[in-house]
């Protein structure tokens, strides 16, 4: 059996081809992002009270928004190669869109005070040096970036985008326009020119093109962007326009500013609010059934907001021995005989299990039907309140499901009323999930999320329901035998003042600041051999505890709690007349200590005693195994003579004389 795509892969991967959630496929959904800049005199012009020392704020806007589609383009080229990225520059004084071709001596396609400056491909690394050149080069940016002394139109601007992204990104499934202006109201004194653009702006988004605004204002100037005045005809706003919808009307994006007071410069700002919105939603399961209760049904999407990055390989290639060309190759995996090599064809092959002994098995269409519990429906069975919801049962990453109106009319109304409920009485729904074909079910926990923002107004996490599959019985291993000493309070206090000292920003971990030192330390190598650029020496880790930092304000507590580390140990060992000794493989061992005394004459503990004139275990011991769960480790013997002595059956197994053990404290309550 030949199969290209299996290359790389083992049996245990075809053994769940059919449970496996095709995540590669949601993942790289092809997206296609077209910049759209504006180069007037106000975006050229840089701030008048810049840090020198902070390069970042001398840049002008425009040269800010350029430097910012660099950053994603640098970004994307490697990690989202399928996407396609273009920068469209209106307003200046030179014009090019279409090349002419001289071969049929038709000339090329203009629009004036457009220029397209990189056309919407997937981008390559001539275009990322040629865009790096724009903005590190002040003297190749100074012969482009020149304003225009004509207004340009608008409508001209947004037939550009929507020539563009019909030529070059026909079949997409994400189109955006990213806007970056600091003109509020284009076209003041025309009338006729604002519903000409209007109308470019409607037929972008009948073609499936969402425009997304980034405004600029300039503090220094008195200025502030006012998106009411023209752009609110323009940018529609994506989100259910339905007042009960648990997702309310996104705020708008704040207005970058060019000379930011607190630190943040334009080029941040820009960067942040881009992040922002550079990846699309990107749907991984579709119109799924959500069963409320009988009779009640609505459809939802699922989302994966959390997925572990890796470095993904494009191809395997070769180097022929005859040339230095390198060549792709394309791998098969084939299914042979044991005994006679011979090629297995795939209608012959069927998957087996070994059971008691024995192979049995299955055909592809009895492996099926074994497999199948229906079809994929999230389906509430229950409720319970949240504080039920234990904190170690994580199986999987949680999946945060949003309404669909595709399938079912007034799902939206219907989810955000569950939504709001379980909010509010902090209540979880138990589902039975089957979340797709032939996958088996499992119990779920369906947890309502409140919205996340920023002190910018930007949205960090969406509201929602998540789904969070629970584990069954199967799942859950033994936990390991501990013995602990509980710390002393005065250790306990001298830790919590460490603490205190030690907490982030906010006391909020933000994993936004912290990327993955090994894949970025990849992705910049594979970077500088790609862009012909000098390989650095070494990787920036942003996880690097800051020594120095944490001695400053931590060192001498640190210390202190030592101190008062060894004292408390002290006085436990004198107390408890225990010693620890090393065992071979470095762990600590208590010996065992004598036990306390049984009365006010400070004589022994009752034992009981085996048949064979030997002492068993005495009352406190099988009381303080039973307090500490450890009655699975008495001894059979010791557990048949306790009994015996309390008068109660002795029958069974050692697990039957456990419980009986147990049932005799729970209804007997035999304390001192």
């Amino acid at each position: 059996m030949s199969d290209s795509s299996n290359y790389g892969h083992g049996d245990e991967d075809e053994d769940e081809e059919e449970e496996v959630v095709d995540e590669a496929g949601y993942k790289t959904s092809k997206d296609a992002v077209l910049f759209a800049i504006d180069v007037s005199d106000s975006m050229l012009t840089k701030p008048d009270d810049a840090d020198p020392k902070r390069p970042d704020t001398m840049l002008s806007p425009t040269v800010a928004a350029l430097k910012c589609a660099y950053a994603l383009m640098q970004q994307r080229i490697i990690s989202n190669p399928s996407d396609m990225m273009g920068i469209l520059l209106f307003g200046t004084e030179k014009s090019k869109f279409q090349d002419g071709d001289v071969e049929t001596g038709r000339g090329g396609l203009q629009y004036p005070h457009c220029y397209l400056l990189t056309d919407l491909d997937v981008p390559a690394a001539a275009d990322v040096k040629q865009l790096r050149g724009l903005v590190e080069d002040e003297e190749e940016a100074a012969d482009l970036l020149v304003a225009s002394k004509e207004e340009v139109s608008m409508a001209n601007v947004l037939f550009c985008a929507n020539q563009i992204f019909t030529t070059m990104a026909p079949n997409f499934s994400s189109r955006r326009l990213f806007l970056v202006t600091d003109n509020d109201y284009p076209h003041a004194s025309s009338r006729d020119a604002r519903n000409s653009a209007a109308v470019r702006a409607k037929d972008l988004y009948d073609l499936g093109v969402t425009i997304e605004l980034f405004p600029i204002s300039h503090p220094d100037r008195g200025y502030t962007f006012d998106r009411s005045k023209f752009y609110n005809d323009i940018v529609y706003s994506a989100t259910p326009s339905d007042p009960d919808a648990p997702m309310p009307l996104s705020a708008d994006i704040k207005p970058a500013s060019s000379t930011a007071k607190d630190g943040i410069s334009l080029l941040q700002s820009l960067l942040s609010s881009v992040a922002s919105r550079s990846a699309p939603q990107r749907a991984l399961i579709r119109n799924l059934p959500f069963e409320v209760g009988p009779g009640l049904k609505i459809s939802v999407k699922c989302f994966i907001l959390i997925k572990r990055q890796e470095p993904k390989r494009t191809s395997y290639i070769y180097l022929p021995p005859d040339s230095d060309k390198p060549q792709i190759a394309v791998g098969s995996s084939t299914l042979v005989a044991d005994d006679t090599a011979r090629s297995v064809e795939k209608a012959e092959v069927r998957k087996a299990y070994k059971f008691g002994g024995e192979t049995i098995s299955f055909t592809v269409e009895e492996l099926a039907k074994i497999k199948h519990f229906g079809d994929p429906v999230l389906r509430i069975i229950g409720f319970k309140p949240m504080s039920m919801l234990p904190i170690w049962a994580n199986l999987k990453p949680l999946t945060l499901c949003y309404p669909s109106e595709e399938e079912f009319i007034g799902s939206t109304r219907v989810f955000s009323a569950l939504h709001q409920k379980l909010l509010r009485d902090q209540k979880m729904a138990l589902a039975w999930y089957i979340p797709r074909r032939n996958a088996s079910p499992v119990l779920a926990a369906i947890i309502p999320g409140a919205e996340s923002r920023s002190e910018e107004g930007e949205q960090q996490v969406p509201p929602g329901l998540w789904i969070k599959p629970l584990p069954f019985a199967d799942d859950i291993r033994q936990t390991p035998e501990t013995n602990l000493v509980p710390a002393p309070d005065p250790l306990t206090d001298a830790m919590r003042v460490i603490v205190q000292q030690l907490q982030l920003p906010k006391a909020i971990y933000d994993p936004r600041k912290y990327p993955n030192p090994s894949l970025q330390w990849f992705y910049r190598i594979l970077q500088a051999l790609a862009l012909e650029e000098d390989i650095p020496s070494v990787p920036e880790d942003k996880t690097l505890p800051r020594w120095k930092q944490i001695h400053k304000r931590a060192g001498g507590y640190v210390v202190e709690w030592g101190q008062v580390l060894d004292e408390q140990f002290r006085m436990w060992q004198r107390d408890n007349e225990k010693h620890v000794k090393p065992t071979t493989n470095g762990a600590a061992k208590r010996t065992k200590a004598e036990p306390p005394s049984a009365g006010a004459g400070g004589g022994k503990a009752k034992k009981v005693k085996h048949e064979d004139g030997e002492e068993g275990v005495t009352d406190a011991g099988m009381r303080e195994a039973y307090a500490t769960d450890a009655l699975s480790k008495v001894l059979v013997a010791d557990l048949k003579a306790w009994l015996q002595g309390k008068g109660q059956k002795v029958v069974g197994k050692k697990a039957d004389l456990v419980d009986a053990v147990t049932k005799y404290f729970e209804t007997k309550m035999d304390v001192d």
